[in-house]
């Protein structure tokens, strides 16, 4: 394997590296895999939001949340259906492979279907980066492409630099090949998520993107900066600095392997998988007294996450039943 991405590590780096991994030692000690559904959904709400705010979708967090929650809302047709689809690839992120080009493709498929007619396909054309008028990159020809990617996924998947570096790295470099039409900043962004989920499951759930979107300006001056370079490593710092700053977010204000209470535990294995009304469920606890079960079992388990409704939108319903929540 001769392609090798140019890149430093710097002193800066390699203090980022450890400042994370001190951190990520104590969330997985305070079993970051118990993350309540609740904080997940919401973490990869915020996510998809500030990557498509990135791209310039105009809709805001609540907005966001309210299609995701099967809600109509006013706002460009396009912009919505960017948030559906970025809902959809991020569902099924976590199964993709992230060294193989067919998931890397399959996954541009459903974040750009109906939004470029070379979804799930690499650009047929050359393509340039403009900050308005002025060129910041010009991505190499189209012809290229298919070998430029799979060369660096074979890196990836080879290399045996540190995770957080490796990601750091396969994002720069996906961006300076721009592989595809269109999409290329969100399908970097989410596929430094899997590699870095593949490596610790906590990345799964950690909104980086809100970050990056905080520093925008940066985050675009950087990767200018470094094609002018020809090595990443401001590119690294500044990945480093967002996941070092979203994981301090998260210690300071998630609630981390929230203990589930023994009322919600017994109802969640009352249920197992299935798919019961209140009624059923009532009788699977061996309760008889329904505001008790609905204070103490049912909707502690809602609002925080572990169960969910089949009808959403009338809570009230007689046809109302629960499962266990998907995400």
């Amino acid at each position: 394997m001769n392609y090798k991405p140019p890149f430093t590590l710097s002193e800066k780096t390699l203090n980022l590296l450890a400042e994370i991994m001190e951190k990520v030692t104590r969330l997985t000690m305070s079993e970051v895999e118990g993350i309540n559904p609740k904080l997940r959904r919401n973490n990869r709400i915020k996510t998809i939001q500030a990557s498509l705010a990135i791209e310039n979708n105009s809709l805001s967090l609540d907005q966001v949340t309210a299609i995701l929650n099967g809600k109509r809302i006013l706002g460009p047709g396009q912009d919505i259906k960017e948030v559906q689809n970025a809902y959809e690839a991020y569902e099924l992120l976590l199964d993709f492979n992230p060294y193989d080009v067919s998931s890397l493709l399959e996954a541009h498929k459903i974040l750009m279907n109906n939004l470029t007619k070379e979804a799930g396909t690499f650009r047929s054309s050359g393509v340039g980066i403009f900050d308005g008028e002025n060129l910041i990159h010009m991505a190499p020809p189209a012809t290229l492409v298919p070998e430029q990617i799979s060369q660096l996924l074979l890196w990836a998947k080879n290399s045996e630099i540190h995770p957080l570096i490796k990601s750091c790295v396969f994002h720069y470099e996906f961006e300076f090949i721009h592989p595809f039409a269109d999409g290329n900043g969100r399908m970097g962004r989410m596929w430094q998520t899997l590699i870095l989920y593949k490596w610790k499951s906590l990345f799964g759930w950690l909104p980086v993107e809100s970050l990056v979107k905080d520093h925008q300006d940066s985050y675009y001056k950087v990767l200018g900066e470094c094609d002018k370079a020809a090595d990443s490593v401001k590119f690294i710092e500044f990945m480093l600095e967002s996941i070092r700053d979203s994981i301090v977010e998260m210690s300071s204000t998630a609630q981390v392997g929230v203990q589930v209470s023994e009322q919600v535990e017994i109802l969640l294995n009352a249920i197992g998988e299935d798919t019961v009304s209140g009624r059923d469920l009532m009788e699977r606890v061996g309760l008889k007294h329904r505001p008790t079960f609905r204070k103490n079992y049912l909707l502690p388990a809602i609002e925080n996450g572990y169960l969910e409704m089949t009808i959403p939108d009338k809570p009230n319903s007689s046809k109302q039943k629960y499962r266990k929540s998907k995400t």
